[in-house]
C-alpha cells in the first residue's frame, strides 16, 4: 500500500483496478476519488484552486460509491476540470445513503497535464467494501 496516497494500483489484464484505502468511508472515499483522477492525469501537477460540490445518493455503499465517482467523472468530462482535493461527508437512513463532497481542481491544460489514459466508465464488476475496525478498503475496477 501506498501510505502517502491512500491507494494503490492492483493487477487487472485491460482496466484499472484501484485500491482505495482510508481510516473511515469517508476518507476511503476521497481516496478513490484522487485514484481515478490519478489513472487520467499527475494529480500532483492539479492545482486545487476552483472549488465546486458534490451531492448523491444511494440505497447502499457500493450503489454510492459508484454514483460518487461517476459524478466526479462527468464534471470532467463536461467542464473540463481535473480534480485533486476532496472532503467527503457521508450520511444515512434506514433507506438510504447520502454523500456531501466539496472538491478542488483546476481545469485542464495539456501544457502542464500530463494525459495518461481516459476513464470511459466506473464498475461494479468486482467492487469490495471492506470494513475493519481501524481502516475501510474500497476496490473497484475504472474502465479505460
Amino acid at each position: 500500500m501506498n501510505d502517502k496516497r491512500g491507494f494503490e494500483f492492483l493487477e487487472h489484464t485491460a482496466d484499472a483496478y484501484v485500491a482505495a484505502y482510508g481510516k473511515d468511508l469517508a476518507e476511503a472515499f476521497e481516496n478513490a476519488a484522487y485514484a481515478m483522477f490519478e489513472v487520467m492525469t499527475d494529480t500532483k501537477k492539479v492545482i486545487p484552486s476552483i472549488e465546486d460540490h458534490v451531492e448523491v445518493e444511494a440505497s447502499d455503499e457500493y450503489a454510492l460509491l459508484y454514483n460518487w465517482l461517476e459524478a466526479l467523472l462527468v464534471k470532467f468530462d463536461v467542464d473540463g476540470i481535473l480534480f485533486s482535493k476532496f472532503r467527503v461527508s457521508i450520511g444515512s437512513t434506514a433507506e438510504s445513503f447520502s454523500l456531501r463532497a466539496r472538491i478542488w481542481g483546476e481545469k485542464f491544460d495539456s501544457t502542464r497535464h500530463l494525459q495518461k489514459v481516459g476513464v470511459k466508465a466506473i464498475t461494479y464488476h468486482r467492487m469490495e467494501i471492506i470494513k475493519n475496525p481501524a481502516h475501510v478498503t474500497l476496490k473497484f475496477i475504472l474502465d479505460i
